[in-house]
């Protein structure tokens, strides 16, 4: 059983997975509320499905890069809900432009993943697809749609927080952008769990004592 939390940027989600299937799901956009609201909403999804902190093997979180307060606010609280039970849970980081690559489906083969980092930039990471699914091959920086737009020479896919003057921007380079609808693009904690438990399986895992959110400036 993997307890998914993902408050990485203003689009929060929390999900319970037991291997084979996605037993409760919440995801939101808040006002940079996270504090107040993640909490309650976990503890209303433990209450519907009926598990506690003891029943879980494992906490996944998103690990960045994402807003300061978020990603300190999620790792916090997965820490803490490791530390909770006698037997701390393995705390396994998933990047945040991973979980968003991880939903989309294969129509190019080329991604490009982002999150929004305030001031009109976002965070973005580029991935190729493979036999194994979608795979990174460039550390994630913080850039603007704009300049993104100037890096593009062959189709490739788009997806993740993209506001309006993003979507305006990538929409000029025509036949080159593949762009996600927006139920794809958000970002769900269903598919961090489903990544974490991938991770478990071969056999990684981070010490929840020294795991810490990936920031950039």
């Amino acid at each position: 059983m993997i307890l998914a939390l993902d408050s990485a940027t203003r689009v929060v989600s929390i999900a319970v997975y037991d291997g084979e299937q996605i037993l409760a799901e919440s995801t939101w956009q808040t006002t940079n509320h996270h504090t107040v609201e993640l909490t309650p909403v976990l503890s209303t999804i433990l209450n519907r499905v009926g598990l506690s902190i003891g029943d879980f093997h494992a906490v996944g979180v998103a690990l960045g890069p994402g807003s300061y307060t978020g990603l300190r606010i999620g790792m916090s609280l997965a820490k803490g809900l490791s530390l909770s039970v006698s037997n701390p849970l393995p705390v396994v980081g998933i990047p945040t432009l991973d979980i968003v690559a991880s939903a989309q489906p294969h129509l190019v083969d080329k991604l490009c993943a982002v999150a929004q980092a305030g001031r009109g930039r976002v965070n973005a990471g580029f991935y190729i697809w493979t036999a194994q699914g979608w795979q990174a091959v460039s550390r994630p920086y913080i850039t603007t749609c704009a300049e993104i737009a100037e890096t593009i020479y062959e189709p490739t896919q788009f997806t993740g927080e993209l506001d309006r003057e993003g979507l305006e921007t990538l929409g000029r380079l025509g036949k080159q952008a593949v762009i996600a609808p927006p139920e794809q693009r958000i970002r769900r904690a269903g598919y961090l769990a489903a990544l974490v438990h991938r991770r478990l399986h071969d056999g990684e895992q981070h010490n929840a004592a020294s795991l810490s959110p990936l920031y950039l400036n």
